[in-house]
């Protein structure tokens, strides 16, 4: 079972993101693995544990994302290629997906596992575009998947339930969180990652379909609002009135 990982490197979930000149300013900024992404690694090393094969991971981005492919590697992934764009935060769904699918033209895998969407802009279409574009299906939010030889029979969340699904290979496979929990890399792993090769490709991008104007921070919160009251029934009501009238929520 050959599979290939979509990574994306992004800021530590707890990072503080500033914004200078409508662009993120990464100063300071820890990278990481994107939680999904790491959790759609997992599953792939754990199916080549069970039944073989190789797990090779993909990620797009400046230098700074071989990082993220040693931790692949050290982590367990046997292949990492890095496909090369320097302002690929500017850069569109469309734009992504057709880097990927040039990067891995004439490659055969039987499964391109992926996390169901990025911790920092959250969109969740590169899997489906890369899917469109190969003409690979594409099953999303897994929490539960297995694999045999001649099909894929993945469990999804879905609205008040879940769905099942069953698909030939080769197929794409986006992850929930509640698939498995990613292991730690070893000291070993670590190490050993340091020396293994990365397959660095340019980026071929093609036209892209959406612009990104900039980024902007959020507005700041209004400030809190205490109810001041002698009683607890007062405060109640108080709250009450206050909700009517100036939140207009009741």
């Amino acid at each position: 079972m050959n599979s290939l990982v979509l990574i994306k490197q992004t800021p530590d979930t707890e990072a503080n993101i500033t914004v200078s000149g409508g662009k993120i300013n990464d100063a300071g900024i820890k990278w990481i693995i994107s939680p999904y992404d790491e959790i759609a690694l997992e599953e792939a090393i754990r199916w080549k544990e069970k039944s073989g094969g190789t797990v090779t991971a993909i990620s797009l981005g400046p230098d700074k994302v071989v990082e993220a492919l040693r931790t692949a590697y050290a982590m367990g992934a046997d292949k990492a290629i890095h496909v090369k764009l320097d302002n690929y935060e500017m850069l569109d769904s469309f734009g992504i997906a057709g880097a990927i699918a040039d990067a891995i033209k004439g490659e055969s895998f039987d499964v391109v596992f992926a996390g169901r969407q990025s911790n920092d802009s959250d969109n969740g279409q590169v899997p489906y575009i890369l899917g469109t574009q190969l003409g690979y299906p594409v099953i999303g939010f897994a929490k539960e998947v297995t694999l045999d030889a001649a099909k894929a029979v993945v469990k999804s969340e879905a609205e008040g339930g879940e769905a099942t699904y069953e698909a030939t290979f080769p197929v794409i496979i986006t992850v929930n969180a509640s698939l498995n929990e990613p292991r730690y890399p070893s000291l070993k792993g670590i190490m050993a990652s340091k020396k293994k090769p990365i397959d660095k490709k340019d980026a071929n991008v093609g036209q892209a379909k959406v612009q990104i104007i900039g980024f902007e921070p959020p507005p700041d919160r209004p400030p809190g609002r205490i109810i001041e009251a002698e009683e607890p029934e007062m405060k109640a009501k108080l709250l009450v009135k206050a909700m009517h009238e100036d939140i207009k929520v009741v």
